[in-house]
């Protein structure tokens, strides 16, 4: 009897995902629940495994072609195998051969090593599952260059980006939050909260909490454009930017306005940890209302986010930065932050977009206004 190996679903508007890579080879002994594949979709990387045991007999896809959800990639012919016979047959594949073996009579340390280009293609491609050009210049040169396809997922990125540009009439406005109010609470509250809580409280919940309460009063910013009608939501799920080794991934925090901070800082680490390790669902990523990406954890002072289709504005945050500013005709120093707020000027006025800024300034600085609610 064979076990059909199939292409998980991937969720709403995606059809294809390309195989990056099978982790087990045909002969393989496998267990259920063990890793056999690779797959990267246009949003994430997801893990193809047995959903029974057997040994690996068929494999219908090469690594880099692409697949379709429900697509049969590969058979397993059932039999009982144990989880130790399948991880010894793993452990028990023979080494590669050298790259050149020694003439009779020649010492080892004069046997000609293989060029470093084409041992540094054939890790790559090993890893990857993909071709690596590399074009040297002659070796006294020391000049390189160095071909890598594009991911799919850098593949999306580049056309989702390039189709908000095409699409929505982007404009970004600015605006300083003066974080000391912000600081001080946190440091006030830090170790208590994650005494009680179990999770650290950072400047992230405060911001969520803060745009949930311009996009109440500004609904329009939590809207988007389907033809030539305008949809509007009573509900705020925020996007939250998170930067991995593969590229940008904006996970969904559902009805971020009825969440706590507490449960807005546990989302937020466990995003981040499921982008690290290729662990988001489709799911994960669906949807979304209005986002939020800061660019500050790299040191960025000030940017102009591009909106994340078909939103129709995001947040973007910066460094904080210790600068001269002037309270009551004093100059002092605080720790200041500049945001950024693109929006689509097609349905966005600019005084809409100018007085969102405003209240998430507003509410950043003082934050006792959202808890009281005035």
């Amino acid at each position: 009897m064979n076990i059909e190996i199939k292409v998980p679903s991937l969720g709403e508007s995606e059809s294809e995902a390309t195989l990056v890579a099978w982790r087990k080879q045909i002969g393989d002994s496998v267990v259920e629940d063990d890793v056999l594949a690779e797959i990267e979709s246009d949003k994430i990387t997801m893990e193809v495994t047995a959903i029974g045991s057997g040994t690996l007999s068929e494999m219908h896809k090469r690594d880099g072609d692409m697949v379709e959800p429900g697509e049969i990639i590969g058979l397993i012919e059932a039999g009982e195998v144990k989880r130790e016979t399948a991880a010894k047959t793993a452990d028990e594949k023979p080494a590669a051969e050298p790259a050149s073996k020694p003439e009779p009579g020649q010492s080892k340390a004069k046997a000609k090593p293989e060029k470093p280009a084409a041992a540094e293609s054939k890790v790559e491609a090993a890893k990857t599952g993909k071709p690596r050009e590399v074009v040297r210049a002659a070796p006294a040169a020391g000049r390189q260059e160095e071909r890598v396809p594009m991911s799919a997922l850098r593949k999306t990125i580049a056309r989702r980006l390039k189709e908000a540009q095409n699409t929505a009439a982007i404009l970004t406005t600015f605006n300083e939050v003066n974080m000391q109010p912000v600081m001080d609470l946190r440091s006030r509250y830090r170790d208590a909260f994650k005494e009680r809580h179990g999770v650290g409280l950072g400047f992230m919940s405060f911001f969520v909490k803060a745009c949930v309460e311009g996009l109440r009063r500004f609904p329009v910013l939590n809207a988007c454009v389907e033809g030539e009608e305008i949809v509007y939501r009573n509900y705020q799920d925020i996007g939250i930017a998170v930067s991995t080794d593969k590229g940008l991934v904006v996970p969904v925090l559902r009805d971020a306005g009825a969440l706590g901070m507490a449960d807005i800082e546990r989302s937020i680490v466990g995003f981040a940890d499921k982008a690290r390790s290729g662990a988001l669902q489709p799911g994960d990523l669906k949807g979304g209302t209005f986002s939020i990406t800061n660019g500050g954890v790299f040191g960025s002072l000030l940017s102009t986010p591009i909106l994340n289709p078909p939103q129709s504005a995001i947040l973007g945050m910066h460094t904080i930065q210790q600068r001269p500013v002037a309270e009551n005709g004093q100059v002092v120093i605080r720790p200041m932050m500049y945001v950024a707020l693109s929006y689509d000027h097609r349905i966005v006025d600019g005084r809409d977009a100018v007085q969102f800024l405003t209240t998430v300034k507003e509410a950043m600085e003082y934050p006792g206004r959202v808890l009281l609610d005035v």
